[in-house]
Order: structure tokens, then C-alpha cells, then sequence
């Protein structure tokens, strides 16, 4: 670096905003780039889940197509029942391809499982519990730290702080007055440790800085506070399911979300399950449709290949089949009366609002499913770039750091600058509410323990 572009950087650098910046975005990374870190390793092996489970359990995925007939649905479910009589059978999910096993959803000894059965020859294959699944588990990591909501809400901050932590690294970036493009959009390699780390820092962050600010909202729907706002914000606008497509008769009894059957998507899982309408006819109730009947209305209906069925639960239950992986226009969603096999709701891409559309398109993009390898790869690309520019931010740090000091930035004198700056939070807080409540902690630690006492006030200079 020459001693021009020193003196320009310095120069940014006492600039008030520019400080004051700069001091979030280091407290931001060193807090979140742990966080970041971890989702970015999660979601990176999470993408590879279909090739992974395909040869982990091809033993229990995969069958050799012995006769040019089938067992029936209803029959390959009875051996299910047979073979687990303390069991409750609560979906199906037909063969994919003539080489795949059907898969019976059931509730044993308390705990989901799925057990996978030979459709030609009846033959159970094995069980796998929901919570041994080690992409399961890859997932429970990924966004809820497998601590549960507590994690989720973790999970969740360390998003949004991901965020700002873009828009001020973009601000911190911008080059000021240096027309060299070394530095700005190529890293020098030959100028130093410190210019060297800074560079592999700063750099990939700003040509990966829309990919992965594109990563991070996708994955906010998910999320319990923010997800469950934009489903509120979906449902009140008609931009989720338009309300007006399931004139149920009768009114639904049940305010049960439709994301209590199963892995519905994302658009439906606020959708009302409505109800069956259970008849009789003289003294003995009509009995509920199989479930080839409801295969048969699948069909009809055009659903996709890869569809469950969720089984009633209850005397007014309702049958449900859904879609949810693979490409947004794929999915569906139907409730089925189980006595008269009326669809009462059938909900499909067309049918979303923007928002929905939105949302289920970058879902799909984000979990590597809408262009299938090519997906998966760019999507790794993007976390392994996380990951590289959150460890070359820390090493930049600890290389800079004081001994026995924090590091961190000065703090701007300007304090009418920075309540302007505080404005631009509390907006940023009212975004992302979490952030919000994690500033106020922050100001209040500040407040009453940092500047109350000179050893602490001192490392964190």
C-alpha cells in the first residue's frame, strides 16, 4: 500500500461515521462470526441431503422390481400394522419410481418413525426414527442449534446481525478516493500480512455480498419470530393462500394449521384444516374412503410424483396430500373430506400471492432444490465464501488486536452523529425486532457494568 492510499484510509477512518460503523461492524462480527460460521458449515453439508440419505439408506430406499404387479396401498399398510401393533399409522407415501420402496408413517413407542416397505412383495425393509436421521440432526443444528427454541432464536439473530453486518462491511469497503482495482475488486497478495487478510476479507465479501444477504432472507421464513411475522403479514394481505379460493361448507371447526399434518409448504402451513362431514347412514357411520381412493383423486387432480398422504385424525378429520420439495410449481396441497372424498382445498403454486410465490421460489434456491446440482454447487460456493471471509475477519482482528485489549474501534466523538446513527438501529431494530432487543441489552450492559468498571472498560478499548 502506498503511503497516499495509507493516508486516505486513515483520513476515511477518522471520519465519525466511518468510526462509528466500523465499531458496530466489529462488534457484530466478532459476536455473530461464530454463528455465521456454523450455518454456513450446516447448510453447506445440508444441501447434499438427497444424495446423502439416497446412499446412506439405499438398503431401505431401493428395491428390485420382482413382479409387474403391486401389493396395494391398503394391504402393504396392514403389514405395517402387523408387524407394529402398538403403532399408529399416520401417512403413506407411494413409490417414486418402480425401484423405490413405499414409506408408511408411523408413531412408535411415542416417536415419529418411517418405515419403509417393499411394495412388491410386502416386506418390511427397516424403520428409521425421525430423530436418528443425521441430516435431521445437520438440520436441527442449522436452525435451532438443537437447544430448541432458544437456539432458534439465536439462530435467528445471528441472521439478522449477518445482515448489517453486509450493509456495513459494503460501507466500510467502498473505495474512497483509490482508482487501483487492487483492494476494491482483486486482493493484493503480495503486500503484507495484515494488507493480505484485510484484502481476503473484504473482497469476497463484496462479490458474494448479494448471494449471501439472497442466503440469509431466504432462510428468515423458517425462523420463529421473523418467520411467523411475514406469515402473519402473508396471511393478512391474501399475498400467502387467497382466502377466498376455500369457501369451506361447513366453516372449519378447526383453526389447526395445516403445517401440524406434515412437511407441507411453506404458502400452506397457515391454511385451516377444515373438517369432514361425518354422515350416518341408519345406525352404522359410513366408513372412511381407502386410501387407493384417495390415490385416485391424487391422480385426477395431477398432483406430482413424490406426494405424502396425512390420514384424518379423528371423526372429523381430513385426509391431506401434500407436495413440498422439489420446484415451487410442483407443490400442492389438498384436504380431502374422508368420507365423500370432496377436495374441501386444493392449493397450488398458481394459487399463492406474491409474497407466497416469492418465498416458496427462494426457499426452493435456498435449499439447492430449483436447478438441482448446479443449485446445490452454487449455493456450497456461497457457504464455503461465508465461511472464508467470517475466519479472515477474526484472524484480521486477532492479528491488529492489543495484548490484553478487545481491539475494537475508537469511539466516535461526534455524539450528534451518533444519534443519527442511532436512528438508523432502531429502524434496522423495527426490521429485525431481535436486533432490536439485542441492542437494548447491549446498551444497557454498556451502561451498567462496562463503564462501571475500569478493567473491563479498559479490555474493551
Amino acid at each position: 500500500m502506498t503511503a497516499q492510499a495509507i493516508e486516505q484510509q486513515d483520513a476515511a477512518r477518522s471520519k465519525p461515521l466511518y468510526a462509528a460503523i466500523w465499531r458496530w461492524h466489529f462488534y457484530a462480527g466478532i459476536v455473530f462470526a461464530p454463528f455465521l460460521i456454523l450455518l454456513a458449515v450446516t447448510g453447506g453439508i445440508y444441501l447434499f441431503k438427497p444424495q446423502f440419505e439416497s446412499w446412506m439408506y439405499k438398503d431401505y430406499y431401493y428395491v428390485q422390481e420382482t413382479d409387474p404387479s403391486k401389493l396395494s396401498p391398503s394391504a402393504q399398510i396392514e403389514v405395517v400394522k402387523k408387524a407394529y401393533p402398538d403403532a399408529v399409522v399416520t401417512k403413506y407415501k407411494p413409490p417414486i419410481e418402480a425401484d423405490r420402496s413405499a414409506e408408511v408413517g408411523v408413531i412408535h413407542n411415542k416417536q415419529p418413525a418411517t418405515v419403509y416397505v417393499n411394495p412388491y412383495n410386502g416386506k418390511i425393509l427397516g424403520e428409521i426414527r425421525d430423530d436418528d436421521r443425521i441430516m435431521g440432526q445437520i438440520r436441527k443444528l442449522h436452525g435451532k442449534l438443537m437447544i430448541g427454541t432458544i437456539g432458534d432464536r439465536l439462530i435467528e439473530l445471528a441472521a439478522c446481525w449477518g445482515m448489517i453486518l453486509l450493509i456495513t462491511g459494503i460501507y466500510l469497503w467502498w473505495p474512497r478516493g483509490r482508482k487501483s482495482l487492487l483492494g476494491t475488486l482483486v486482493p493484493r497478495l503480495n503486500k503484507g500480512k495484515r494488507i493480505f487478510w484485510r484484502d481476503l476479507h473484504a473482497v469476497p465479501a463484496f462479490w458474494l455480498s448479494l448471494f449471501v444477504a439472497f442466503l440469509i432472507l431466504t432462510g428468515l421464513p423458517w425462523s420463529g419470530l421473523w418467520g411467523e411475522m411475514i406469515k402473519s403479514v402473508a396471511t393478512a394481505t391474501h399475498t400467502g393462500y387467497p382466502a377466498h379460493l376455500f369457501p369451506w361448507d361447513p366453516k372449519p371447526e378447526s383453526t389447526i394449521p395445516t403445517k401440524e399434518v406434515g412437511n407441507v409448504p411453506w404458502a400452506a402451513e397457515n391454511l385451516p384444516v377444515p373438517s369432514s362431514a361425518e354422515k350416518a347412514s341408519g345406525v352404522t357411520p359410513v366408513q372412511p374412503i381407502s386410501v387407493e381412493k384417495v390415490m385416485e383423486i391424487a391422480a385426477a387432480r395431477q398432483v406430482h410424483p413424490g406426494y405424502d398422504i396425512s390420514f384424518p385424525k379423528g371423526p372429523k378429520g381430513v385426509y391431506t396430500v401434500f407436495v413440498s420439495t422439489g420446484r415451487p410449481q410442483d407443490q400442492a396441497t389438498l384436504h380431502i373430506d374422508q368420507y365423500s372424498g370432496n377436495v374441501l382445498a386444493d392449493l397450488r403454486f398458481k394459487d399463492y400471492g406474491i409474497l407466497a410465490k416469492l418465498i416458496s421460489i427462494g426457499v426452493a434456491l435456498h435449499q439447492g432444490q430449483y436447478f438441482g446440482l448446479v443449485n446445490q454447487i452454487a449455493c456450497l460456493l456461497v457457504c464455503i465464501g461465508l465461511i472464508l471471509i467470517s475466519v479472515s475477519g477474526i484472524v484480521l482482528w486477532w492479528k491488529r488486536k492489543p495484548t490484553g485489549q478487545l481491539g475494537s474501534p475508537p469511539l466516535p466523538s461526534n455524539f450528534k452523529l451518533l444519534k443519527g446513527v442511532a436512528v438508523i438501529v432502531v429502524v434496522l431494530g423495527l426490521v429485525f425486532p431481535l436486533v432490536g432487543v439485542s441492542l437494548l441489552l447491549v446498551l444497557l450492559l454498556d451502561r451498567l457494568v462496562i463503564h462501571r468498571i475500569p478493567a473491563i472498560r479498559q479490555w474493551m478499548a
